[in-house]
């Protein structure tokens, strides 16, 4: 499809130049703090309002559709100026230094991309975007503008991915060919037909500002906004690029994967065009490569399960159960001779050498597998640096804080958008081929951004923007 350009854009929205002039801190501003945008003021923006508060930073702008959520942030902040549509801050409002976007997912790419083309340091959280080629359009552009980015997966931070990666590149587990990922998300509803009905749109929600750039549909009380939107299509990633996000983090960071050759879904439960399924089992395929440590790493594939699935009684459980069919059954053998019951949550690690057990979705709980091989291994080598909080949301927030002043290098923060755009990207494809459904293997063209064997998937790649919301990075 055609995009709109940035020039084109600027016009037609009223966007003054002046707006979206560069405005980078670097060394001259060393140590002052940042004035902030806030884009979406509600949900997981209140926790950033604290991280940012904590951190001394001060907001003088923000975009919010639902008047009810601007009591967070002038709270906070009361010279804040608000405004329903972020189109119109992007327009009028030039004392700011960094944007935090904090929309639903089908919103996170247009104000990230003026943010960047403005030269403004971009917070924006997982999923960085909605489509695969906004992840390609995020990053190219920051290659080409070379601002301080930062994508919310606040698990990065944590000193426990740093263990799993120390495991990894310190040959602790020999050379890794598959890993099992699973999720005990969605805590949401999915897998249903599209809503029916029509509500009246309450006075403080401006319906559409937040349809935006996705195909208008009626409002419906308590369905999209302000929290169930993740499992629509339209507006969300499912389960699995909401907590893939963290949950598969570790294995972009151990592993360097770079782009999968393949992605298929192996099962799948209770889907619908409307929204994501109930559950899944989605397979990626990687090529062989070089660990972050620049030591060769042969092929591996990475299993995700997330949700209900259907076992061989044909009852719903939840998808963790259904990885013990496929991880070795001798890895997870305890001492009594019984099956060991994997968390809801977390990851398999598989090694020539020993495998590794991650317990939850931000790496801080790891052990080796089989028990029997815990003390012959040992604790791997320290080979990253320890934050100095020990790994949390503020280090996460402080480490991009860091660069967009001109402390550290502009591509220092450790999920900037040349790390996680491609990551957001893998993640996306799964997604893609959920819509494509089970028993049929895409195989991706990554420099060329499609399929080679399913030109229909490619539809998915991108989509259909409404007039007034799709842009493309220049």
């Amino acid at each position: 499809m055609n995009h709109t350009s940035r020039r084109s854009f600027i016009k037609s929205a009223g966007l003054a130049t002046g707006a979206l002039g560069f405005n980078i801190l670097h060394a001259q501003n060393k140590g002052d703090k940042l004035r902030l945008a806030f884009i979406a003021a509600g949900g997981k923006a209140g926790a950033q309002v604290n991280t940012a508060k904590t951190a001394g930073d001060i907001c003088t702008c923000f975009a919010e559709i639902d008047k009810n959520s601007w009591g967070g942030v002038l709270g906070t902040w009361k010279d804040a100026k608000g405004y329903q549509d972020y189109r119109q801050l992007f327009d009028k409002e030039k004392d700011y230094d960094a944007i935090v976007v904090t929309t639903p997912d089908h919103q996170h790419y247009m104000p990230t991309a003026l943010g960047l083309m403005a030269g403004k340091a971009c917070y924006t959280q997982k999923p960085l975007v909605h489509t695969v080629w906004e992840a390609r359009q995020l990053l190219e552009g920051t290659r080409k503008y070379k601002v301080a980015t930062q994508m919310g997966n606040q698990g990065h931070a944590n000193n426990g991915n740093r263990r799993i990666y120390e495991f990894v590149n310190g040959g602790l587990l020999g050379d890794v060919t598959e890993i099992h990922c699973f999720s005990n998300r969605p805590i949401w509803p999915q897998g249903g037909p599209r809503p029916s009905g029509e509500d009246s749109v309450p006075d403080n929600i401006d319906w559409d500002l937040w349809i935006g750039p996705a195909p208008m549909r009626p409002f419906k009380k308590d369905v999209y906004h302000p929290f169930k939107w993740r499992g629509f299509y339209d507006f969300g990633g499912g389960a699995l690029a909401d907590m893939a996000c963290h949950t598969m983090d570790s294995i972009f960071m151990s592993m360097n994967p770079g782009f999968p050759t393949k992605v298929e879904v192996l099962e799948i439960n209770g889907h619908s065009d409307d929204q994501f399924p109930l559950g899944s089992i989605i397979k990626w395929s990687y090529a062989a490569g070089k660990l972050p440590n620049g030591k060769d790493r042969p092929a591996f594939d990475v299993y995700w399960y997330d949700g209900k699935l259907k076992n061989a009684e044909g009852k719903d459980v939840d998808a963790a159960d259904l990885a013990h069919t496929r991880i070795p059954k001798d890895l997870l053998a305890m001492p009594d001779g019984k099956p060991m019951n994997l968390p809801k949550s977390g990851n398999v690690f598989v090694g020539s050498k020993a495998s590794l057990l991650v317990s939850g979705d931000y790496g801080d709980n790891s052990r080796v597998l089989p028990l029997s091989k815990a003390k012959e291994v040992g604790n791997p080598p320290q080979l990253l640096e320890r934050l100095p909080l020990g790994g949390n949301e503020q280090d996460h927030w402080n480490e991009w804080r860091a660069a967009a002043l001109g402390i550290k290098p502009w591509d220092s923060p450790g999920s900037n958008f040349l790390y996680a755009a491609p990551f957001t990207e893998t993640i996306l494809l799964g997604n893609v081929a959920l819509r494509v459904g089970k028993g049929s293997a895409l195989e991706w063209d990554a420099p060329n951004i499609q399929f080679k064997n399913n030109p229909a998937a490619n539809k998915w790649v991108t989509k259909d923007y409404r007039k007034g919301w799709d842009i493309k990075i220049s």
